[in-house]
């Protein structure tokens, strides 16, 4: 292999071993479990990594992606907001429901940490901003009631990105007792109330 493909290759066998560490609890994650883990020298981490807390961003930016490209791919399957609101909450309900540990990375790991949370914010203000997309596109060509886009269809947009992942999190802690369909019939209609008040 190339150096870079060997680079990059180190660098997902790092990836792999700090999420198999996280299922053990996020105090597992340190650099020497991680090289540990991967089986790779120390100085193969600092190669792909500067310290623990930019592999945790490294991580979130992972699994977040293998997230996006489902969702993705999802809503190229539909063509209507009931039908996007389900394929969308069905995606990422089953993502997360597949392997608990990436909630923990997605939504509660390194929660104190900065440069982590500055990602989510900023991950979370994307999503916001695709979810209001429509509505500019639909004023733009007449459809909606007003001209731009309101507050409330930001407001709509936030408590549907909020308000995801704290069911998520409800529901994989047991506090909410139903089958994961159950709960993703009422995220759906839950969902598309918000967007119908708009």
């Amino acid at each position: 292999m190339a150096p870079e493909q060997r680079r990059a290759e180190r660098r997902r066998l790092l990836l792999d071993a700090a999420f198999d560490l996280l299922g053990e609890g996020g105090d597992a994650i340190t650099v020497r479990a991680v090289c540990e883990r991967a089986r790779l020298n120390p100085r193969y981490f600092y190669e792909s990594f500067t310290d623990r807390n930019h592999l945790l961003v490294g991580l979130y930016d992972d699994v977040a992606s293998a997230l996006a490209v489902e969702v993705a791919a999802a809503l190229q399957q539909v063509d209507d907001l009931a039908s996007a609101t389900r394929a969308g909450i069905d995606t990422v309900f089953r993502f997360v429901a597949a392997d608990p540990r990436r909630a923990h990375i997605l939504y509660t790991e390194g929660i104190d940490l900065e440069p982590l949370a500055h990602r989510r914010q900023a991950t979370t203000d994307a999503l916001v901003d695709s979810l209001v997309a429509p509505v500019e596109a639909g004023a733009a060509a007449g459809i909606t009631r007003a001209p731009v886009v309101e507050p409330i269809d930001v407001v709509a947009a936030s408590m549907f990105t909020g308000g995801v992942s704290a069911i998520l999190m409800s529901w994989l802690a047991g506090r909410i007792p139903c089958t994961l369909d159950e709960v993703i019939d009422d995220a759906v209609v839950l969902a598309l109330g918000v967007f119908h008040a708009r």
